[in-house]
C-alpha cells in the first residue's frame, strides 16, 4: 500500500510540473564542422597520422626485406647465424607493433594529440551551448549527433542555429 500511495504522489508531482521544464537540442557535429579551429584541428591531426603511417609502412617494408634476404641466404648459415637471424626478424616484428600501439593504440600519441587539440573546441562550444541554455531559460539540451537516439525531434526545438550564431559562425542560408 505505501508503494501505490508512493508511485502515486511521484507521478502525481512530477506531472505537475514537468511543464516547467524546457528543453531543446543541438547537432553538436554540425557546429563543430563549421568551427575553422576544427578543420585547423583536423588537418593537422590528418598531417601527423599520415606521417606515422608512413613510418610503420617504412619498417614494415624493412621488416619484408629482412625476411627475403633471410629465405635467400639461409641455406648458407650454420645453426647460430639462423638462430641470431630469426631473433632479429622477431625483435623487428616487435619493433614494429611496439610502434603501431604507442602510435595508435587507445591511449597512443594520435588519440592523445586529439585529445589535445578538440579540448579548446569542445570547451567553446560547451560554454556557448550554456549561454543559449541560460538565455533561453532551457532545463536541458540534448545532443542529436551523440549516442542519444532521437526518433524524431521537433524542429522549434533545434537549437542548434543559435549555438552557431553564439560562437560567431555563419548560420545556414535558408532555402
Amino acid at each position: 500500500m505505501k508503494k501505490l500511495f508512493f508511485v502515486l504522489f511521484a507521478l502525481t508531482y512530477y506531472s505537475f510540473h514537468a511543464d516547467a521544464q524546457r528543453f531543446g537540442y543541438v547537432d553538436t557535429q554540425l557546429i563543430v564542422e563549421k568551427m575553422p579551429e576544427y578543420a585547423i584541428a583536423q588537418s593537422e591531426l590528418d598531417k601527423m597520422s599520415e606521417q606515422w603511417q608512413k613510418e610503420l609502412e617504412d619498417k614494415g617494408k624493412e621488416l619484408s626485406k629482412m625476411r627475403l634476404d633471410f629465405e635467400a641466404e639461409k641455406l648458407l648459415f650454420t645453426d647460430d647465424m639462423k638462430k641470431q637471424r630469426m631473433a632479429d626478424l622477431e625483435a623487428k616484428e616487435k619493433e614494429i607493433r611496439d610502434f603501431q600501439t604507442k602510435i595508435f593504440g587507445v591511449e597512443g600519441l594520435l588519440f592523445q594529440k586529439r585529445v589535445e587539440l578538440m579540448k579548446p573546441i569542445q570547451d567553446k562550444l560547451a560554454e556557448a551551448i550554456a549561454k543559449v541554455a541560460r538565455k533561453r531559460k532551457l532545463s536541458f539540451i540534448f545532443d542529436k549527433a551523440g549516442d542519444l537516439s532521437m526518433v524524431y525531434s521537433d524542429p522549434t526545438h533545434n537549437y542548434t542555429e543559435i549555438v552557431i550564431e553564439e560562437l560567431g559562425l555563419k548560420p545556414k542560408e535558408k532555402k
